[in-house]
């Protein structure tokens, strides 16, 4: 999980573009020939993606992007801690 990315990627892809990229990675992480360190990269972008479009979720009810960024990254960083 990168905040910077998150940010980018919320400031210039909407939550359709976002939704779509989610769902190409998913099945390429579902093709039997895919390495590892392939999945992991994924993964990665995975997170990220999701991250955005919880940002855009909670921009659009009201809550400041730095706000909803900083909610996005404390709730990943207490699913680690458990």
């Amino acid at each position: 999980m990168k905040i910077p990315v998150i940010r980018q990627l919320f400031q210039n892809s909407t939550p359709e573009e976002l939704e779509t990229t989610l769902s190409v990675l998913e099945g390429f992480c579902e093709f039997r020939g895919v390495s590892e360190t392939e999945i992991d990269v994924a993964g990665e972008m995975i997170t990220n993606i999701c991250g955005a479009l919880e940002v855009h979720a909670k921009v659009k009810d009201g809550v400041l992007e730095k706000d909803a960024l900083n909610a996005f990254a404390q709730r990943v960083m207490g699913s680690i801690d458990r």
